[in-house]
């Protein structure tokens, strides 16, 4: 039973906590009037009688019965907000170990079902073994009131709790669950330090009397814009509805205008074919904005901020309610473990954080790709829904076709894969070159080279991954200059002896891996330049033999590091020219495309960045102004490299820090670009100044490639934590990207696109072993771990057993 897009939940963790629970350990209790000393906290006060509340009294009351546990709840004991709840096998298994009683409770009540339907222009298409469990949030809080009671806990409804600094003199422990809105959090915001950060959309929750047999997304294109319904059965007889779209398409559909009544019988219009005709009804129902929270820090002293109060999560991606019941599994379980209150608290929150964060990094992606679902209604039906089962990165083509292969299937036909071919493995062309897979050895800088000239290494590592299987293999940035070099052991093509030497790798790989490409991506280090090798200390300045930088404007990329010099007129027609002559000398080198680097802070993408470009004459101020000399140096290079042989071009996508450049200006940036003639745009992010704030994590980068790629009209390739075929299939698939490129994984494992196939059981035109390795293109053997099954067993006089 599993939410809308998989549970956040760390199935590992929660192993953790069940067994911590099992166990109910806890040390003697200690006076309540020193609670920092004590994980036994004799007195506990609840504020909010919300399912993450009720839950955490009920499980503090079940571990130590002496315990003095009381919650708090304004609201009377049948108001809820909101209609049904669904919870995934992960808070299941958690509730099932913690307490039986309650899950036997909760288990008669579960309306249970396993498909999603999504209806996109009168088509709908079904995907199945997804297995959710849902019941009303109403009979939630009747079952953890009554356990509450049964245990001994406190229940004050109609009650304002007071306030926090008063409850934690008078209790050992304050669990604040007081909600999104938390006056708790509030009251202490200068040591939580929340963020609330708003969305885009505005969004109602409804029921229907009726039950939808299947997890239901329905779009609705409408004269003011795009809406969007989310439904779903709690009830025999009943179903959730929530209806959202963009607050602008709101404003102009006139739902700001209307009353709860109103609103309400207007979306039961919108949305007559999914509701049979039939009518919503409301319950304090109100159009609202969601807010993501993240607190710098869940405790203060033995105040514990759980569930909404600590953080929230979309609720396209599963249930807030599923978040605070696992929170209270963890507290409850760390307060058993640990020798102080303080340990538990961090202990707890050590537990919970990264769940969350991973949690909120797919709730983000989700709700991102409803605020944008504009962007894809052309996409081809199947296409479409697939998009919408792995928005979010938790569900992947894989786990889909475990699922429902027969689906996954349809939509890979859609798409145009031969049978039993993975996404990955299907070709691609850019101009004159076909590609016979996605996959990408992504440029990473080797750091190796003598006087520019790439050796005996780069030819190991680039033919090693060439051989490896991987569509296209692209150099490390190769500078146009030596003064354009980041290091001394960077490689270039400024001379006739390099071109040389890029022509014996060509060579190899042309030869050796047929079917292979070789890319080689040309750059300037501007004023990242003249530091250490990486691993002798990254963009740490040489001790000795410094070369001077240039820059669009003279800032240094590090506080005290070298200053560049702004760059003239005829200086930029010097780097131009050094561009050209590099492309010249690459074309000569048998390379079969060429990628501009304008990312990372490197010299063109500081031409880019507002934080970088500070020029007041035509190459700086406006966007257009400083995307001048960056097209000025494509359109040098477009003019001698080979018509036949493609182009594409590295950006940054966003610099992660205040005022650089936003996604919007992305886009137009790719459409510069692509406008020039580039046949795909390398997205990448960030790097461009020292004080940047990336939010890492698994495919992190890969909405900015998806992005461009729907808006710009221009093939992208992703790169950024891509580290998995199962990521490339899904991305693919999905039409967020056309490439892949991965770094990592390939240093790893040279043959990763090779072994990709293997493991997939591929064996096509889209990964071929060289002749030489064919043998090693299954997994070797090894030893037998199982021992021997017993094949007779005999019982009689005078045998043992």
């Amino acid at each position: 039973m599993r939410s809308s897009q998989g549970s956040g939940a760390d199935p590992g963790a929660r192993g953790r906590v069940d067994q911590r629970l099992r166990r109910g350990a806890r040390p003697a209790p200690t006076s309540p009037h020193s609670p920092a000393k004590t994980n036994h906290p004799l007195r506990a006060a609840i504020i909010g009688g919300g399912p993450g509340g009720l839950y955490t009294a009920a499980l503090l009351k079940r571990l130590a019965p002496d315990r003095e546990v009381t919650v708090y709840e304004r609201n009377a004991p049948d108001d809820t907000f909101g209609f049904g709840v669904v919870l995934s096998d992960e808070t299941l298994g958690g509730i099932e170990h913690a307490d039986p009683t309650v899950y036997e409770a909760l288990k008669a009540h579960f309306v249970r079902w396993d498909d999603i339907d999504i209806v996109h222009r009168h088509t709908r298409h079904t995907s199945g073994g997804h297995r959710f469990a849902a019941l009303g949030r109403r009979r939630l809080l009747e079952i953890l009131h009554d356990r509450c009671r049964d245990l001994g806990v406190e229940l004050r409804f109609r009650t304002e709790a007071p306030p926090p600094d008063r409850l934690a003199r008078t209790h050992d422990l304050v669990v604040a669950a007081d909600g999104v809105h938390s006056a708790t959090r509030e009251a202490y915001r200068d040591v939580f330090r929340p963020r609330l950060t708003p969305h885009r959309c505005r969004y109602i929750w409804l029921a229907a009397d009726f039950a939808f047999d299947a997890f239901r997304f329905e779009i609705a294109e409408t004269e003011h814009g795009v809406m969007q319904l989310h439904g779903y059965p709690f009830a025999p007889d009943a179903s959730t509805v929530i209806v959202e779209m963009r607050e602008e398409v709101w404003r102009a559909a006139g739902f700001d205008e209307l009353d709860e009544t109103e609103s309400t019988a207007r979306c039961a219009k919108i949305f007559a074919d999914a509701l049979g005709g039939r009518p919503l009804r409301s319950n304090k129902s109100a159009w609202t904005t969601f807010r993501t929270v993240v607190n710098e820090r869940w405790s203060h002293g033995n105040i514990v901020l759980l569930g909404d109060a600590a953080h929230t999560a979309h609720f396209s991606i599963g249930s807030g309610t599923k978040l605070a019941v696992e929170d209270a599994l963890a507290l409850a379980a760390c307060l058993a473990e640990r020798p102080t209150l303080q340990e538990a608290l961090t202990a707890y929150e050590e537990e919970r954080r990264p769940v969350v964060a991973s949690t909120q990094r797919a709730a983000k992606a989700s709700l991102e790709w409803f605020e944008d679902l504009d962007r894809y209604l052309a996409q081809p039906p199947r296409q479409f829904a697939f998009n919408l089962l792995t928005r979010s990165r938790r569900v992947t083509h894989e786990n889909l076709r475990l699922r429902d292969a027969g689906f996954t299937e349809s939509v890979e036909r859609e798409f145009g894969c031969p049978p039993d071919t993975p996404p990955m493995f299907t070709p691609f062309r850019l101009r004159g070159l076909t590609l016979r897979n996605r996959v990408v050895v992504s440029p990473m800088d080797m750091y190796s080279a003598t006087d520019g000239v790439p050796g005996d290494f780069h030819l190991v590592h680039l033919g090693a991954r060439a051989l490896g299987g991987a569509a296209l293999v692209m150099t490390e940035m190769v500078c146009v200059s030596a003064e354009g070099r980041i290091t001394p052991g960077c490689a270039g093509l400024y001379t006739g002896r390099q071109g040389e030497a890029w022509r014996r790798i060509t060579d190899f790989v042309h030869d050796g891996a047929p079917g292979t490409a070789i890319g080689v991506q040309l750059g300037h280090s501007g004023r990242k330049g003249s530091t250490r090798l990486m691993w002798e200390g990254m963009d740490e300045p040489l001790p000795d033999g410094n070369w001077p930088l240039v820059a669009p404007s003279p800032l240094p990329y590090r506080p005290g590091g070298q200053v560049p010099r702004e760059l003239s007129r005829a200086q930029l027609a010097d780097v131009r020219e050094q561009f050209r002559a590099a492309a010249e000398r690459a074309a000569g080198a048998g390379f079969d495309l060429l990628e501009l680097h304008c990312a990372h802070g490197y010299l063109l993408s500081g031409f880019l960045s507002p934080l970088t470009n500070h020029r007041t004459d035509a190459y700086g101020g406006s966007p257009e102004n400083r995307l001048r000399f960056p097209l000025e140096v494509f359109d040098a290079v477009r003019e001698v490299w080979p018509g036949e042989r493609p182009m594409t071009v590295r950006i940054s996508a966003t610099d992660w820090a205040e005022g650089g450049t936003s996604a919007e200006e992305a886009v137009e940036i790719a459409r510069a670009f692509a406008a020039h003639g580039a046949d795909a745009i390398d997205v990448s992010t960030g790097q461009v100044v020292s004080g940047e704030r990336p939010e890492f994590g698994r495919s992190y980068q890969t909405p900015y490639a998806d992005r461009i790629r729907h808006e710009a009209g221009v093939p992208v390739i992703a790169v950024g934590a891509i580290s998995s075929w199962d990521d490339v299939n899904s991305l693919v698939l999905a039409g967020r990207t056309d490439l892949c490129a991965l770094a990592r994984p390939h240093l790893y494992d040279p043959h990763w696109t090779l072994h990709a196939a293997a493991e997939q059981g591929y064996d096509g035109p889209g990964a071929r072993w060289p002749a030489p390795y064919r043998a090693g293109s299954r997994p070797p053997r090894t030893g037998r771990t199982d021992a021997p099954r017993p094949r007779l067993t005999l019982h009689g006089p005078g045998q043992d057993g």
